[in-house]
């Protein structure tokens, strides 16, 4: 490929990158068509050593970055085709990531941590490139729960001690977002989910028709599939996931080790293009829309329009009458917020796994977080869109409960529940 870019070869890699996300900036704000766009990415040793990246996703709402930037072309500007590949359960994602059948994928936070450390699954060192979005998630209790008082969490505390059974919640996956949200979520109304309930295990399209079954009685998963139970008249929403914890970490691009090793300037290129997919939904209302209408195709989320749409919106409902508009709903960019790698986040995840017996022993946690998260590689790739970038690896988060979390002691912390496993 030639052009004005690239003629030069002399010119430094740095000089070459800037102009690169100059020529990119440029063409985004003529308004041109995105597969149209002539690629602009880096030539010679910043070429993608692969060109085509698979990358994996389930059907849920925050696929969308990804989704988009194949949909819109953003990817073709750094000289990949994302190749989007939808998954039936986080297992088979993590089966395939492990095995390369798939280069990267959107995928829950602990997941990543959880291979890494060879508890949910094979052991194999695993890396974060970005976090693609944060809240988004929310916990919903069955009609059935709801009509006796269980509304919220002390509602459903106050049932499951009075009305003694067995009751059955269901998560995503055993070290993954949901499973820690679920968990936090009842530990802070004194129920143990480990010895008060049962909790299984049930993948996200899956969760509406298992609850219209009866099989559970409330379950921890991402949209679309908690607003679905109300559209449907079988759940309500008991919390969203972003008054547990405001602005958590939730899905991640992750890959292997092996494959950021191998493949830099790849990684580095796909980031880019999920960036600005990012970016151009947090954009504008018609953008949230035409994400919406996009990723509502059976080949995505395979679900009505309506169903996504609002909560990608802020515009909330409960299933009972009440309805709201959350500032702090599902987020791809807010302006560069979103995506940094804060090793904190990685770190809370694994407080979370030794709270909830998941790691037998307190793991180097900082260590931990260094290996996965690929901080200096995102910055890269923000720096070469002009993304801003937090100096601190670090951020302090305080959680539903009061109790804020900030990374500097992770086994006190850790040590500190009183509801644990």
């Amino acid at each position: 490929m030639t052009g004005p870019l690239f003629q030069t070869p002399a010119l430094s890699r740095r000089t070459v990158i800037k102009a690169a996300a100059a020529a990119a900036t440029t063409a985004t704000a003529a308004g041109m068509i995105p597969g149209l766009q002539s690629v602009v990415y880096a030539q010679g040793s910043d070429k993608p050593e692969k060109e085509e990246v698979r990358i994996g996703f389930i059907p849920l709402t925050d696929c969308a970055s990804v989704v988009m930037a194949s949909v819109l072309g953003f990817d073709k500007k750094y000289g990949v085709k994302i190749i989007p590949t939808k998954e039936a359960s986080w297992a088979g994602v993590r089966d395939k990531l492990v095995n390369g059948e798939l280069d990267m994928a959107h995928v829950l936070y602990g997941l990543i941590y959880g291979v890494h450390l060879g508890v949910s699954g094979p052991k194999k060192d695993m890396a974060v490139l970005m976090t693609l979005n944060n809240n988004g998630q929310a916990i919903t209790l069955s009609k059935k729960l709801a009509d006796k008082g269980a509304v919220d969490g002390p509602g459903l505390a106050k049932l499951m001690a009075s009305e003694k059974r067995e009751y059955t919640f269901a998560q995503t996956f055993p070290t993954g977002t949901h499973a820690m949200w679920l968990y936090y979520w009842m530990a802070s109304y004194g129920i143990n989910p480990i010895k008060d309930a049962k909790v299984i295990t049930v993948p996200p399209p899956q969760m509406v028709a298992n609850m219209r079954v009866g099989n559970m009685d409330g379950y921890c998963v991402g949209e679309p599939w908690n607003h679905r139970a109300i559209a449907d008249g079988i759940g309500i929403t008991g919390v969203t996931t972003q008054d547990i914890w405001k602005d958590h970490p939730e899905k991640v691009l992750g890959t292997t080790a092996d494959f950021v090793k191998q493949n830099p300037n790849t990684a580095r290129a796909v980031m880019m293009a999920i960036l600005e997919a990012g970016k151009w939904i947090d954009a504008s209302l018609a953008n949230k829309n035409k994400m919406a209408e996009t990723i509502a195709d059976k080949s995505y989320v395979n679900t009505s329009v309506d169903v996504i749409n609002q909560r990608i919106l802020g515009r909330y409902q409960n299933g009972m009458g009440r309805t709201w508009d959350d500032p702090n709903h599902m987020k791809f960019f807010n302006d560069g917020a979103v995506n940094f790698p804060y090793l904190s986040d990685g770190m809370w995840f694994l407080t979370q796994h030794k709270r909830w017996g998941l790691l037998k022993d307190h793991p180097d946690y900082l260590a931990v977080a260094k290996q996965i998260n690929q901080v200096d590689l995102y910055r890269q790739a923000a720096g070469a869109l002009k993304v801003s970038v937090p100096k601190d690896v670090m951020r302090t988060s305080k959680m539903i409960d009061g109790v804020v979390w900030d990374g500097k002691d992770p086994k006190k912390y850790a040590d500190g529940f009183a509801v644990k496993a």
